[in-house]
């Protein structure tokens, strides 16, 4: 199993730099890869934050990406109500990876966050 830090996912979703564009399709689609929430958050970061791009893309492009059967993390169903989450709701994705451990998995989180709170079961 091998691990892609943001920027590999970066490249292979913008195909800002060619050479990196192309170096990123050949790791991703020719290797098993594990990408960590870590990873994944940092991807939905920079989208969101640097090149703007809309939730519901950012969404739809890690959807697409992680149902390449030889793309694993740490928890998809989590990972998929985490990204449903955030197209509906204006909230951080790692506070919607939160409340997918709590949707999905039944953890209870402790925040301070009111908005987080109205959001878990």
């Amino acid at each position: 199993m091998q691990i892609v830090d943001a920027n590999v996912i970066l490249r292979y979703f913008l195909n800002d730099n060619e050479a990196m564009f192309a170096n990123s399709v050949q790791i991703i689609e020719n290797n098993s890869i594990f990408i960590p929430f870590e990873v994944a958050a940092e991807v939905v970061y920079v989208l969101e934050k640097v090149y703007e791009v809309p939730r519901n893309e950012i969404s739809q492009s890690l959807r697409n990406l992680i149902a390449n059967p030889d793309i694993s993390l740490n928890d998809k169903d989590v990972f998929i109500h985490a990204l449903q989450i955030y197209e509906e709701k204006k909230i951080d994705f790692v506070d919607t990876l939160l409340i997918a451990y709590n949707h999905i998995k039944k953890h209870k989180i402790h925040t301070f966050d009111k908005q987080l709170q109205k959001l878990l079961i």
